[in-house]
């Protein structure tokens, strides 16, 4: 009887500190996170991390505290840990493998918060760095949780690295349509699209020849955070610029039809 009520004495307060404690380390990692990010030496990707593996910490340290409270000697435990090592170290190789890949991306820096990559076969903008795995948005806003270690063993193509890209698209005109002259029209009008960089200038030339006639590049610059709008507006660009040039739409040539 007194055995059955001192083990539900001690289950209770296991409870209430496995709650209280809980609640202590979400309020003190946020508490940490806010001091870090407001320091401005820290940015947000090295921020999230370092709270993520303090709360990780103080959660081994708050267990081990709830096993004092059944009686359980923390050396002894230690010793338990340590005698399962190998197995453990065997059932959890995958996911050591995304914590040492986590830490190796802290200090390479391959990518940031904010970034947009394509990586582990997501494309997307980085949302958090964790422990064990990355956090990336794509464009139609699903939300996929990738492997550290798959993200680290792969290629890695950051969009955001650089202050611009290029956008390449292409546009064919009818062999009857004078190359240069749709090449000047594209120019004027292609800098004129929002968001389009002065310099670099848009490039526009001749790629290669086809059956239908000259297939011509489009290739404006622009910040990384305006590629898909300016690839849109830059299409639309071309398709207004050969509308009101009353340019003919490219045929295939007949011979060419009836082979």
């Amino acid at each position: 009887m007194t055995r059955g009520l001192d083990f539900g004495l001690n289950l209770l307060a296991a409870i209430a500190l496995w709650l209280v404690g809980r609640w202590a380390i979400r309020i003190g990692t946020s508490l940490l996170g806010k001091v870090v990010r407001r320091s401005g030496k820290v940015d947000p990707t090295l921020s999230n991390y370092l709270t993520s593996v303090v709360s990780v910490l103080l959660t081994i340290l708050l267990i081990l505290a709830i096993l004092q409270i059944f009686g359980v000697q923390t050396t002894s435990f230690a010793a338990l840990l340590a005698g399962l090592g190998l197995a453990v170290g065997t059932a959890w190789g995958g996911l050591l493998a995304h914590f040492a890949a986590g830490v190796f991306m802290q200090v390479l820096r391959p990518f940031k918060v904010g970034d947009t990559i394509s990586a582990g076969g997501v494309t997307g903008t980085v949302k958090e760095l964790g422990l064990f795995g990355t956090t990336i948005v794509s464009a139609d806003n699903v939300v996929t949780l990738v492997g550290n270690n798959k993200i680290f063993s792969d290629n890695i193509s950051n969009y955001s690295a650089t202050p611009y890209r290029r956008v390449d698209l292409s546009a064919k005109i009818a062999n009857s349509v004078d190359a240069v002259d749709a090449i000047e029209r594209l120019k004027a009008a292609v800098q004129n699209v929002p968001n389009v960089l002065p310099n670099p200038a848009p490039d526009i030339g001749v790629l290669q020849f086809t059956p239908e006639g000259p297939l011509l590049f489009v290739r404006p610059f622009t910040a990384p955070a305006n590629y898909w709008q300016v690839t849109c507006d830059t299409n639309r660009v071309i398709l207004d610029t050969f509308r009101d040039a009353a340019y003919p739409t490219p045929e295939t040539p007949v011979a060419q039809r009836h082979m």
